[in-house]
């Protein structure tokens, strides 16, 4: 797997959406105002680092600091140029993104969070980019692989609407930003969502994907998804990076997929994460993978997870990771095991950001 990964295409998602003001939801970000500009200072972070003065200021959290950091250190080091795409962030990020002119989600609650004309849009437009950038590299005879990130507040819930929509039982095993994930909330945001949408009662056979995700999803989700397809076609290995958020991904793709290629699709993905999602005992991403594999009747795709710690840090921002208070975002997951598939010892990284973290700190 690690073979040519440190030339790897990194891609980050921004989208918004209403999901992330309900109270209790989220703390990617202390407050409902200040998840707005949670994934604009997330860009931010990632691309200009702790040192320069960012537009926009991190939003406070209940503890730790954004995973923006860790994400950062490594595309630094390993010289990487990821391509920032905003979907639709209340707050757009003042760094090189492509805009493509969008508003956040509505909240899944209202079973109408996107138009489905949007949703379609977004799908075509992934197929037709991962379709042009195969061909590019093609051409020059050299095709990186593609990693997938997202920065989505709220995004958590909606990946649990969205696969339960689509028909996997994700209730209690889809992770979140909380210390402990607020499983009853999401529970009850996904209900509401699929009754007012009239999906409640949908069985197999009656489920269309696009319908799901305009009612309760959000923007990241179809764009990631016609990458994923086309990744499939052309046999591009593709690194999800994310957790619960991509399992989503990875449901929507195989639910638009025709039966034969969907065997192709979960060989040619595979999700990266952290250990602190892959080991949080209040939810179960191996266990959702799972289910969505028996979903559509294909073996679950690989999952890797960083050996990345910070228990030897000397920044109480970075052992809020270790307490459980921050686990994943911005790629961080997927772009650590980059760090380790270049050669790199997980200490190294742990030590790098532990600068880092002292940088942003002085840099206040």
């Amino acid at each position: 797997m690690a073979a040519g990964w440190q030339d790897a295409l990194v891609v980050l998602l921004l989208a918004g959406t209403d999901t992330a003001a309900v109270p209790g939801i989220s703390a990617a970000g202390a407050t409902p105002d200040s998840r707005r500009r949670t994934a604009a200072a997330d860009a931010e972070l990632l691309l200009l680092g702790p040192d320069t003065p960012r537009p926009h200021a991190l939003p406070p959290l209940p503890a730790g600091v954004s995973p923006a950091l860790i994400s950062h250190v490594v595309v630094q080091e390993l010289q990487l140029t990821p391509l920032v795409v905003d979907l639709g962030c209340p707050v757009a990020p003042a760094v090189p993104h492509i805009r493509l002119g969008q508003q956040p989600a509505l909240c899944l609650s209202t079973g109408r969070a996107m138009g489905e004309g949007r949703v379609l849009a977004l799908l075509a437009l992934g197929q037709r980019w991962g379709r042009a950038w195969q061909q590019r590299w093609q051409e020059a005879s050299q095709v990186p692989p593609l990693v997938l990130a997202e920065c989505v507040p709220g995004g958590t819930s909606t990946a649990q609407a969205v696969l339960t929509g689509l028909g996997v039982a994700a209730g209690g095993l889809v992770s979140g930003s909380l210390l402990t994930p607020a499983h009853g909330l999401k529970a009850a945001l996904v209900d509401q969502g699929l009754r007012a949408a009239g999906l409640a009662m949908a069985g197999e056979a009656d489920v269309n994907p696009v319908r799901v995700a305009a009612a309760v999803g959000d923007p990241m989700q179809p764009l990631a998804a016609g990458m994923l397809l086309a990744a499939a076609e052309g046999r591009w290995p593709v690194l999800l990076a994310g957790g619960s958020q991509m399992a989503a991904v990875l449901a929507l793709a195989l639910a638009l997929a025709d039966a034969p290629l969907r065997p192709r699709l979960v060989a040619a993905a595979a999700l990266g994460t952290t250990g602190w999602v892959a080991r949080e005992p209040s939810s179960d991403l191996a266990l959702l993978l799972q289910r969505v594999a028996d979903r559509w009747r294909v073996a679950p795709p690989a999952c890797f997870a960083t050996e990345l710690c910070f228990s030897s840090c000397r920044s109480p921002a970075l052992q809020d990771y270790e307490r459980g208070y921050v686990k994943e975002g911005v790629g961080a997951g997927g772009l650590a095991l980059l760090w380790e598939w270049s050669g790199r010892r997980p200490a190294g990284l742990a030590a790098a950001c532990d600068r880092a973290q002292e940088r942003l700190i002085a840099s206040l």
